[in-house]
Protein backbone atom coordinates (compact mmCIF):
# COMPACT_ATOMS: atom_id res chain seq x y z
CA UNK A 1 0.00 0.00 0.00
CA UNK A 2 1.39 3.42 -0.97
CA UNK A 3 1.36 5.94 1.83
CA UNK A 4 0.51 9.61 1.52
CA UNK A 5 4.21 10.34 1.87
CA UNK A 6 5.19 8.94 -1.54
CA UNK A 7 6.42 12.39 -2.66
CA UNK A 8 8.68 12.55 0.38
CA UNK A 9 10.01 9.04 -0.35
CA UNK A 10 10.59 9.91 -4.00
CA UNK A 11 12.61 12.97 -2.98
CA UNK A 12 15.02 10.74 -1.06
CA UNK A 13 16.46 9.59 -4.39
CA UNK A 14 17.32 13.18 -5.35
CA UNK A 15 21.00 13.96 -5.64
CA UNK A 16 22.20 17.19 -4.03
CA UNK A 17 25.46 18.68 -5.26
CA UNK A 18 27.38 21.42 -3.49
CA UNK A 19 29.32 24.13 -5.32
CA UNK A 20 31.33 26.90 -3.64
CA UNK A 21 31.72 30.44 -4.99
CA UNK A 22 34.87 31.99 -3.50
CA UNK A 23 37.27 34.87 -3.99
CA UNK A 24 38.43 38.06 -2.38
CA UNK A 25 36.49 40.84 -0.75
CA UNK A 26 34.16 42.64 -3.16
CA UNK A 27 34.75 40.48 -6.27
CA UNK A 28 31.05 39.68 -6.83
CA UNK A 29 30.39 36.40 -4.98
CA UNK A 30 27.08 37.53 -3.44
CA UNK A 31 26.03 38.96 -6.79
CA UNK A 32 26.90 35.71 -8.60
CA UNK A 33 24.97 33.50 -6.16
CA UNK A 34 21.99 35.83 -6.53
CA UNK A 35 22.19 35.76 -10.33
CA UNK A 36 22.32 31.95 -10.42
CA UNK A 37 19.82 31.02 -7.71
CA UNK A 38 16.26 30.07 -8.60
CA UNK A 39 15.17 30.98 -5.08
CA UNK A 40 15.64 34.22 -3.22
CA UNK A 41 19.21 33.71 -1.98
CA UNK A 42 20.04 33.65 1.69
CA UNK A 43 22.48 36.47 2.32
CA UNK A 44 24.32 37.33 5.50
CA UNK A 45 25.41 40.82 4.53
CA UNK A 46 25.99 43.52 7.10
CA UNK A 47 26.83 47.18 6.72
CA UNK A 48 30.48 48.12 6.81
CA UNK A 49 31.16 50.24 9.87
CA UNK A 50 33.81 52.59 11.18
CA UNK A 51 35.17 49.73 13.31
CA UNK A 52 36.14 47.80 10.20
CA UNK A 53 38.12 50.64 8.62
CA UNK A 54 41.40 49.43 10.11
CA UNK A 55 40.59 45.79 9.23
CA UNK A 56 38.92 45.80 5.79
CA UNK A 57 40.98 46.97 2.81
CA UNK A 58 38.60 48.88 0.53
CA UNK A 59 41.24 49.61 -2.10
CA UNK A 60 39.51 49.27 -5.46
CA UNK A 61 36.06 48.88 -3.86
CA UNK A 62 35.76 52.22 -2.09
CA UNK A 63 32.00 52.44 -2.77
CA UNK A 64 31.25 49.05 -1.15
CA UNK A 65 28.85 49.47 1.80
CA UNK A 66 28.10 45.87 2.84
CA UNK A 67 30.03 42.68 3.46
CA UNK A 68 29.15 38.99 3.75
CA UNK A 69 29.80 37.87 7.31
CA UNK A 70 28.95 34.17 7.06
CA UNK A 71 27.80 32.86 3.67
CA UNK A 72 25.52 33.27 0.70
CA UNK A 73 23.23 30.37 -0.20
CA UNK A 74 21.29 29.62 -3.36
CA UNK A 75 19.75 26.68 -5.18
CA UNK A 76 19.41 25.55 -8.80
CA UNK A 77 17.21 22.62 -9.81
CA UNK A 78 18.85 20.89 -12.77
CA UNK A 79 16.30 18.07 -13.10
CA UNK A 80 13.79 16.15 -10.99
CA UNK A 81 16.63 14.21 -9.42
CA UNK A 82 19.50 16.74 -9.35
CA UNK A 83 19.77 19.95 -7.34
CA UNK A 84 22.82 22.21 -7.01
CA UNK A 85 23.36 24.11 -3.78
CA UNK A 86 25.52 27.21 -4.04
CA UNK A 87 27.57 28.42 -1.09
CA UNK A 88 29.27 31.79 -1.36
CA UNK A 89 32.18 32.40 1.00
CA UNK A 90 32.93 35.64 2.83
CA UNK A 91 35.91 37.41 1.28
CA UNK A 92 37.83 39.03 4.12
CA UNK A 93 40.64 37.07 5.72
CA UNK A 94 39.07 37.46 9.18
CA UNK A 95 36.26 35.11 7.99
CA UNK A 96 38.45 32.51 6.28
CA UNK A 97 38.07 30.16 9.26
CA UNK A 98 34.62 29.31 7.84
CA UNK A 99 35.90 28.20 4.45
CA UNK A 100 36.69 24.61 5.53
CA UNK A 101 33.08 24.07 6.61
CA UNK A 102 31.64 25.76 3.53
CA UNK A 103 33.86 23.74 1.19
CA UNK A 104 33.32 20.40 2.93
CA UNK A 105 31.61 18.00 0.53
CA UNK A 106 31.72 20.38 -2.45
CA UNK A 107 32.31 18.86 -5.88
CA UNK A 108 34.08 22.02 -6.98
CA UNK A 109 34.38 25.77 -6.79
CA UNK A 110 34.20 28.92 -8.86
CA UNK A 111 36.92 31.38 -7.87
CA UNK A 112 35.99 34.92 -8.85
CA UNK A 113 38.81 37.28 -9.69
CA UNK A 114 38.97 41.04 -10.15
CA UNK A 115 42.02 42.03 -12.21
CA UNK A 116 42.07 45.44 -10.54
CA UNK A 117 42.98 43.53 -7.35
CA UNK A 118 44.09 40.12 -8.63
CA UNK A 119 46.01 39.36 -5.44
CA UNK A 120 42.68 39.16 -3.57
CA UNK A 121 41.92 35.80 -5.22
CA UNK A 122 45.31 34.21 -4.43
CA UNK A 123 44.11 32.81 -1.07
CA UNK A 124 41.08 31.15 -2.72
CA UNK A 125 43.23 29.57 -5.45
CA UNK A 126 45.72 28.33 -2.81
CA UNK A 127 42.89 27.02 -0.60
CA UNK A 128 41.33 24.85 -3.32
CA UNK A 129 44.69 23.67 -4.67
CA UNK A 130 45.72 22.52 -1.16
CA UNK A 131 42.39 20.72 -0.68
CA UNK A 132 42.58 19.08 -4.10
CA UNK A 133 39.20 20.59 -4.97
CA UNK A 134 38.51 21.20 -8.66
CA UNK A 135 37.92 24.86 -9.46
CA UNK A 136 37.52 27.24 -12.36
CA UNK A 137 38.39 30.92 -12.38
CA UNK A 138 35.86 33.55 -13.42
CA UNK A 139 37.38 36.92 -14.23
CA UNK A 140 34.60 39.34 -13.32
CA UNK A 141 34.46 42.11 -15.92
CA UNK A 142 33.40 45.14 -13.91
CA UNK A 143 31.69 47.76 -16.06
CA UNK A 144 32.35 45.60 -19.12
CA UNK A 145 36.06 46.36 -18.91
CA UNK A 146 38.82 43.77 -18.94
CA UNK A 147 42.34 45.06 -19.57
CA UNK A 148 43.98 41.59 -19.41
CA UNK A 149 43.45 38.51 -21.51
CA UNK A 150 42.91 35.05 -20.07
CA UNK A 151 46.50 33.88 -20.60
CA UNK A 152 47.84 36.94 -18.77
CA UNK A 153 45.54 36.10 -15.83
CA UNK A 154 46.63 32.43 -15.96
CA UNK A 155 50.28 33.50 -15.78
CA UNK A 156 49.67 35.93 -12.92
CA UNK A 157 47.82 33.22 -10.95
CA UNK A 158 50.41 30.57 -11.94
CA UNK A 159 47.65 28.15 -12.95
CA UNK A 160 48.05 24.90 -14.82
CA UNK A 161 46.81 25.01 -18.43
CA UNK A 162 44.04 22.55 -17.56
CA UNK A 163 42.28 24.92 -15.13
CA UNK A 164 39.48 26.71 -17.01
CA UNK A 165 39.51 30.51 -16.89
CA UNK A 166 36.63 32.52 -18.32
CA UNK A 167 35.60 36.13 -18.51
CA UNK A 168 32.24 36.69 -16.84
CA UNK A 169 29.80 39.24 -15.50
CA UNK A 170 28.59 38.17 -12.05
CA UNK A 171 25.42 40.24 -12.53
CA UNK A 172 24.22 38.34 -15.59
CA UNK A 173 22.48 35.00 -15.23
CA UNK A 174 23.67 33.66 -18.60
CA UNK A 175 27.28 34.55 -17.89
CA UNK A 176 27.22 33.00 -14.41
CA UNK A 177 25.47 29.91 -15.77
CA UNK A 178 28.28 29.52 -18.32
CA UNK A 179 30.79 29.58 -15.43
CA UNK A 180 28.83 26.92 -13.57
CA UNK A 181 28.62 24.74 -16.69
CA UNK A 182 32.38 25.10 -17.20
CA UNK A 183 32.96 23.91 -13.64
CA UNK A 184 30.65 20.91 -14.02
CA UNK A 185 32.27 19.90 -17.34
CA UNK A 186 35.73 20.25 -15.76
CA UNK A 187 34.78 18.13 -12.75
CA UNK A 188 33.16 15.43 -14.91
CA UNK A 189 36.17 15.41 -17.26
CA UNK A 190 38.57 14.89 -14.35
CA UNK A 191 36.40 12.08 -12.96
CA UNK A 192 36.23 10.37 -16.36
CA UNK A 193 40.01 10.65 -16.76
CA UNK A 194 40.53 9.15 -13.30
CA UNK A 195 38.41 6.13 -14.18
CA UNK A 196 40.38 5.36 -17.35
Amino acid sequence: MVSGNSDALASLSMTAVKVVVAGGFGVGKTTMVGALSEIAPLRTEEMLTERGVAVDDLTGVENKTTTTVALDFGRITISDDLVLYLFGTPGQDRFWFMWDELASGAIGAIVLADTRRLDSCFPAVDFFERRGTSFVVGVNCFDGDQPYDIEEVRGALDLDDSVPIMLCDARERRSTRDMLEALLRYVMGKQTAAVH
